[in-house]
């Protein structure tokens, strides 16, 4: 379901519920591949959910995802889609292998059907189209305006109450 800028928050409202754990997937070196984990740093503290920055090798934090037990994980990465940069679409775990993940070691496919063997989570991923990839690059104009957007909606969501006003 593609994220339209008036309807992202209604999106990500129906889904988000219960103990939520956002995952930012990507290189923080490799322009827009950082986009992930920019997020779940600039929400962290400021929103309730446990935000974890798993980086380009998302599989070797499957422990820790199990350990915290949410009822709901939130993957956010940059997606090749073949769209324009900055268009998102929300994906459902089950929809996940018809995507391209070419900057990452292990399909996400394969981390969340290892992931659900073991807790019972609902798990979506927030794709981003990514406008650069190139090493050293840093996060395009609009991947960032994505980001203070995306930063603001996730308050709106699940700001903590000394956040919500």
């Amino acid at each position: 379901m593609p994220l339209a800028p008036d309807n992202t928050k209604e999106q990500l409202s129906k889904i988000l519920s219960g103990k939520v754990l956002i995952v930012g997937i990507g290189n923080s070196l490799r322009g827009d591949d950082s986009f992930g984990p920019a997020l779940t740093e600039r929400i962290e503290g400021k929103v309730k959910a446990n935000c974890l920055d798993a980086g380009s090798s998302p599989e070797n934090y499957i422990g820790k995802i199990i350990k915290l037990q949410p009822d709901v994980i939130l993957l956010i990465d940059a997606v090749s889609m073949d769209k324009e940069a900055g268009y998102m679409r929300l994906i459902k775990a089950d929809e996940i292998p018809q995507y391209g993940f070419s900057t990452h070691n292990v399909s996400p496919r394969l981390m969340i059907e290892n992931i659900k063997e073991h807790i019972k989570a609902e798990i979506f991923m927030l794709g981003i189209q990514p406008k650069n990839l190139e090493f050293g690059s840093p996060l395009s104009e609009e991947l960032h305006k994505k980001l203070l957007l995306l930063e603001n909606t996730f308050i709106e969501i699940m700001g903590s109450d000394e956040n919500k006003k």
